[in-house]
C-alpha cells in the first residue's frame, strides 16, 4: 500500500455522507507500505459508534478489470472466508469514482500482522488459504493473473540493462524454463481457480488472543486482493510458501514453517500427483515472479508519498536457494 492520490477529510466528507450509510466520516489516514494503490484507514461515526474502514484510490487497475476483485471479496466474505467485504453505497453500487479514479471501500479486518511468524501463524494460513481455494471454485467471473508470464516477458527487457552478468544470465535462463513449464501439458492439468497471488505476511491478519502469548493467535483474515486472479492454486500456495516459510537467512525454506503450512493445507485440499511433481518448478516461478515486479518498482519507480520500494535482491535470492531444491 501506498499514497500516489492525497486524500483530505474535506475531499469525501459530503460523498460519504450523501452517498452512503456509514455515518459521518471523521478522519482519514493514509497508510504506508506496498506499492500499487493509494491506501486510506477511514473512520467514521454512526449514532455515536465508532466504525472503520478501507478506502482504496486505484491507480493502475482499469474499472473494467477490479469488479473481478471486488466481486471475488464479496463471494469469499458470503462464504465465511474473513477478507474484507466492499461497501455498497446506497445504489447498491461497490465501485466508485474518487478524484477522477476508481475507488472502493471496503472493511476493516480486526488484529494486527505476524511479520515473524511462528509454525502455528504458517498453518492458520495455510489451512484458510485451502478453504479459500475451495470457497472460490464456484466464483463465476474469470481474469487472468495480470502479472503472470505475458507480464515477464514484457517487463524484463526493460529491466536487464540495469543487471549484472550474472543477473541477466539467471533472469533470462529463468523466464526461458518457465515459458516452456507454462507450456507443458502437466501445467495445464493443474488445478486452478481464483487466487489471491500475494499473499505475503503483512497481508494477513491475527487477532491475538493473548497479549503475552502469539501462538494463541486467531486468523484474523487476509486482505488486499488487488493482484488476485484466475491462477494454478499451486503457484498461490508457492507465492505464500516462499514468503511465510523462510528460515532466518531470508531466502532458505524453514523446515517447521513450511511443513506446519504445507500439512494444514493439504488437510484441506490435498495436492494431486501432478501438482507434486511440479512443485519444485512451481516455487521458482513464484520467487521469479516478484524477483521482476521488484526489479520494475526498483529501478523504474513512480512517484508517490510514502513509498519505500522493496529490495530486489531478496527474491534474487530465493530464486537461487528454490532452483537448489
Amino acid at each position: 500500500m501506498a499514497v500516489f492520490t492525497p486524500i483530505e477529510l474535506s475531499d469525501i466528507s459530503s460523498w460519504i455522507a450523501t452517498d452512503f450509510e456509514i455515518g459521518k466520516a471523521v478522519d482519514i489516514r493514509g497508510i504506508h507500505g506496498g506499492i500499487e494503490n493509494s491506501n486510506f484507514f477511514l473512520d467514521t461515526v454512526k449514532d455515536g459508534k465508532k466504525q472503520e474502514y478501507v478506502l482504496t484510490i486505484f491507480e493502475r487497475l482499469s474499472t473494467e478489470q477490479l469488479p473481478y476483485y471486488l466481486e471475488l471479496m464479496r463471494h469469499l466474505a458470503n462464504k465465511g472466508i474473513p477478507v474484507p467485504k466492499p461497501l455498497e453505497n446506497k445504489n447498491g453500487e461497490i465501485l466508485f469514482l474518487l478524484k477522477g479514479k476508481p475507488a472502493a471501500i471496503v472493511s476493516k479486518l480486526p488484529g494486527l500482522s505476524r511479520l515473524t511468524p511462528e509454525a502455528k501463524h504458517c498453518a492458520l494460513v495455510g489451512e484458510m488459504l485451502a478453504k479459500m481455494h475451495l470457497a472460490s471454485a464456484d466464483f463465476n467471473l474469470h481474469q487472468e493473473n495480470l502479472r503472470s508470464l505475458s507480464w515477464w516477458q514484457e517487463t524484463v527487457p526493460q529491466v536487464l540493462p540495469y543487471l549484472n552478468d550474472f543477473q541477466k544470465e539467471l533472469l533470462t535462463q529463468e523466464l526461458a524454463t518457465q515459458k516452456a513449464f507454462f507450456a507443458s501439458t502437466a501445467y495445464a492439468s493443474l488445478p486452478q481457480g481464483a487466487s489471491h497471488c500475494d499473499l505475503f505476511r503483512d497481508n494477513v491478519l491475527f487477532d491475538p488472543q493473548s497479549a503475552n502469548d502469539s501462538s494463541q493467535d486467531q486468523l484474523g483474515g487476509f486482505f488486499d486482493f488487488y493482484f488476485a486472479g484466475t491462477d494454478k492454486w499451486l503457484f498461490d500456495l508457492a507465492v505464500t510458501v516462499n514468503d511465510w516459510c523462510l528460515a532466518e537467512n531470508k531466502q532458505d525454506l524453514d523446515p517447521a514453517r513450511f511443513k506446519a503450512l504445507m500439512d494444514a493445507y493439504q488437510s484441506v485440499r490435498p495436492l494431486t500427483q501432478v501438482e507434486q511433481q511440479s512443485w519444485p518448478l512451481m516455487v521458482r516461478a513464484a520467487a521469479l515472479r516478484f524477483w521482476i515486479s521488484r526489479l520494475w518498482d526498483f529501478y523504474l519507480p513512480r512517484d508517490a508519498q510514502m513509498l519505500t520500494p522493496h529490495d530486489p535482491r531478496h527474491f534474487e535470492n530465493i530464486l537461487v536457494s528454490r532452483k537448489a531444491i
